[in-house]
């Protein structure tokens, strides 16, 4: 927590995603992180300590968001985490999310509704 705030870590490539995570989750009584990279990600999570991550699947590199979240989970992490992909139902029937280390998969585009139920449910 930040300045008695959830803090979530938002990571992706796009700049259009940050924005309109940052708006809806500000909005709502968030604190915000911002990354554009699996790197800038990691550095981030080290100095923030934020209470959850939503990272994009396919960044800089096709797998960028897969590797960020083991490496994570190779550190110990135990934040939840949440990947976001164009191909989230698809990745649900096909993979089980869980043995990436993977809270869950949020759709794009996010639903703002969807998002905040998460948040709601996870951060309590």
């Amino acid at each position: 927590m930040k300045d008695g705030k959830y803090l979530i870590l938002c990571i992706d490539d796009d700049l259009d995603i940050l924005d309109n995570l940052e708006l809806v989750l500000e909005a709502n009584g968030y604190e915000v992180a911002r990354a554009r990279t699996g790197e800038e990600g990691l550095k981030s999570y080290k100095q923030q300590e934020p209470d959850l991550i939503i990272v994009d699947l396919m960044m800089e590199e096709v797998d960028a968001g897969t590797s960020f979240v083991k490496e994570l989970k190779a550190m110990g992490s135990k934040v939840p985490i949440y990947m976001l992909s164009s191909v989230g139902d698809h990745l649900n029937q096909s993979a089980d999310y869980s043995a990436l280390g993977l809270t869950g998969v949020i759709q794009k585009p996010i639903a703002p509704e969807t998002l905040l139920k998460i948040l709601r449910t996870k951060l309590k």
